[in-house]
């Protein structure tokens, strides 16, 4: 079973059809309530009708004998004020539910029609007070069946009260077939129980269409992505339908996602490369070195080695750090004075000065605030003529720390490019001197995930001026 409605089309096609069943079912009830209501109170009023005719003549002194009782063959009964039949139908042969079951008149009515035994000034049982030739307003409708002529059929019958000069007061009863009635509702729920099943067919078949229609973008992004987790190949994308619904938003979505995770790659990729060549040089420079000291011990260049050795570690480190950072690590969310933090990274470092009052605070990891510090004095002195200064302020909401160089500056065009990771301006700098390219990278990253900005803007002193911006605490 749950593989046979494993599909959405196969779902929404059952969630339609059993809605409309739902809602078949219910009206469907309504109507036979109603038409069936609708049929017992027109066979009321026909046996109310009947009834009063008859009412009519009794009020005008007609004999039972002469009274209008084998009209389109109805069962009737006249009754007096002692529940005794007096007139009947004449091919009444059984009755049930009018409280009277006798079907032939008693013996005591005299051949006249006229009751010996009534008395004028009595009133009728239900109430109503009638005077002499006075039919009553209110009825009593029951239900029951009759057998006339050998025929049996339910009726539903109409209790109309008369007062007569003569006979007292009289009741007559009459009934209307209920055969319509029952056909009626009968032939509806015969229409109703062929028609649903062919209704709901037809609705399940439909909704089965349009939902494949519909879904027929999604079967083609999901092959499409199928094709791309097989080939390996990102640089593909799915096709978007023209339609501009929720599915062809899930085609952009996915298409923007894909190239995210292609720019990611690549970033990944180019990450791995750079970092290869960059470990390659110190590697073989320390590796050639200690090849020479192993064949000739008093050619041993060991400050040499100790400096290549050095840059290893803090290339290596710098790598693990931007790959956690390219993880998502987070930082942690302890409080930092980085006015304290800046007197700190600066303590030691000749022609750095900082500026700063008071506590300044910050939520963050103060080993990667520190790192951003570092890298960023240290890019500072590698350009500095002679001084660099370090401040740190509130603006608002904000903490900025301004770090700020004597030297010749980054060109307009290049205060973006720096920040990108193994990018030195300088070409024909040392790899010694210029370092990896990493620096900039990490305090950038390390600010944007701090929720800050790392920018450079141009030195009141001619040089460069990096500004980091980060939320107080």
């Amino acid at each position: 079973m749950s593989r046979l409605f494993g599909s959405v089309r196969a779902r929404a096609t059952l969630a339609a059809t059993l809605v409309v069943a739902v809602a078949l079912v219910a009206a469907g009830t309504a109507v036979l309530v109603s038409l069936r209501s609708n049929l017992l109170g027109e066979a009321g009023t026909q046996a109310e009708r009947s009834a009063r005719e008859v009412a009519t003549e009794l009020a005008v002194g007609t004999p039972y004998a002469d009274l209008s009782l084998d009209v389109d063959d109805r069962p009737v009964q006249v009754v007096d004020e002692d529940d005794a039949l007096v007139a009947a139908s004449e091919d009444l042969e059984r009755i049930s539910g009018t409280g009277v079951d006798a079907v032939k008149p008693r013996p005591a009515a005299s051949p006249d029609g006229r009751d010996e035994d009534a008395d004028d000034d009595d009133d009728d049982d239900s109430g109503e007070s009638l005077g002499p030739g006075e039919i009553g307003e209110r009825i009593t409708v029951s239900d029951g069946s009759a057998t006339i002529d050998g025929d049996t059929e339910d009726y539903r019958f109409a209790a109309v009260p008369v007062k007569t000069d003569d006979r007292g007061t009289l009741t007559v009863y009459a009934g209307a077939p209920l055969s319509a009635e029952h056909g009626a509702v009968n032939t509806a729920l015969t229409v109703m129980l062929i028609g649903f099943p062919l209704l709901l067919a037809v609705v399940a078949w439909v909704t089965w269409l349009v939902t494949r229609r519909a879904l027929r973008p999604v079967e083609g992004i999901r092959r499409e992505m199928a094709a791309i987790t097989a080939s390996e190949d990102l640089a593909r994308r799915v096709p978007v339908p023209d339609t501009h619904d929720e599915v062809a938003r899930l085609a952009s979505t996915t298409n923007e996602t894909l190239a995210a995770l292609e720019s990611s790659v690549e970033r990944q990729r180019g990450f791995v490369a750079d970092a290869s060549h960059e470990l390659r040089s110190p590697i073989a420079s320390l590796r050639t070195q200690l090849e020479v000291a192993a064949a000739h011990p008093e050619l041993l260049d060991l400050e040499g080695a100790v400096a290549d050795t050095v840059r290893l570690q803090r290339l290596a480190a710098d790598l693990l750090l931007l790959a956690r950072l390219d993880a998502g690590e987070r930082p942690a969310d302890a409080r930092v004075d980085l006015a304290a933090l800046a007197r700190e990274v600066a303590e030691g470092r000749d022609g750095v000065s900082v500026r700063g009052a008071g506590a300044v605070r910050v939520a963050g990891s103060r080993g990667q605030l520190g790192r951003v510090l570092a890298n960023l004095l240290d890019n500072a002195q590698r350009h500095a003529r002679s001084a660099v200064e370090v401040s740190v302020r509130r603006d608002g909401d904000a903490v900025v720390v301004a770090v700020a160089d004597d030297g010749d500056g980054v060109p307009a065009a290049d205060r973006e490019r720096i920040f990108e990771r193994f990018v030195r301006l300088d070409a024909a700098r040392s790899r010694d001197d210029g370092g990896a390219g990493l620096g900039l990278a990490i305090a950038r990253d390390v600010a944007v995930r701090h929720g800050g900005t790392l920018t450079v803007h141009d030195a009141p002193a001619g040089g460069a001026l990096f500004e980091l911006r980060l939320p107080g605490a």
